[in-house]
């Protein structure tokens, strides 16, 4: 908790992503952050002039602290480790992510991290078009797995009443075999083959 009185930018937007951790971005508001941080809600806006804003500040914050993917190094290096920094963002913070996953990266945080990837991707050989197509498809791909891992089906709404296992394994075989490699402790390795599946796709796109 900060002191009342002596707010500051960082301790705001600090406890404000402790906070939507806690309680979920649909709860998050400045009169249960200003209750966190032991002051009156109006102190916030000497900060910020509304919740948006501080919305802002926070998806400028968390990509701020995701390493750009600047050279040196060979670009599939560099797009690799860009992918696994950005899930392990997505893992350290589930509940914002549901927020910044749908967010327009035009802060400056957002546009370096963008301009780092595009220009990875550039840099392996690919025109503008070539770039900007594959670095969206990429971007399907880890904001997709990161949004499943954090929130994704295995969390979402289900059936009143499901078959049970013997009914599933009965009439639906394929199912019920794939099931194992569902779990959680299969995210690993799911991530990995996809990804590499990708930078494969990318590599024949180069040298084609």
């Amino acid at each position: 908790m900060v002191a009342k009185g002596r707010l500051t930018a960082d301790g705001i937007e600090t406890e404000a992503l402790a906070l939507i951790e806690a309680e979920g971005v649909d709860g998050f508001s400045f009169r249960g952050l200003s209750k966190r941080l032991g002051c009156e809600p109006m102190s916030l806006y000497h900060h910020y002039p509304s919740k948006a804003a501080l919305m802002d500040a926070l998806v400028d914050r968390v990509m701020g602290e995701l390493p750009a993917p600047q050279p040196p190094g060979p670009w599939r290096e560099r797009l690799n480790r860009m992918a696994r920094d950005f899930r392990a963002m997505a893992g350290r913070r589930p509940a914002f992510f549901q927020f910044l996953a749908l967010h327009r990266l035009n802060t400056p945080g957002g546009l370096r991290w963008l301009e780092g990837a595009l220009t990875a991707f550039r840099e392996a050989g690919l025109d503008e078009e070539g770039a900007a197509r594959l670095f969206r498809a990429f971007g399907y791909y880890i904001t997709g797995a990161a949004l499943d891992e954090t929130a994704g089906y295995a969390r979402g709404p289900s059936a009143v009443a499901p078959p049970d296992g013997a009914e599933i394994a009965r009439l639906y075989p394929a199912v019920a075999a794939a099931a194992p490699w569902f779990a959680p402790d299969q995210m690993e390795t799911t991530f990995e083959l996809g990804l590499g599946l990708l930078l494969d796709g990318v590599a024949a796109r180069v040298h084609a």
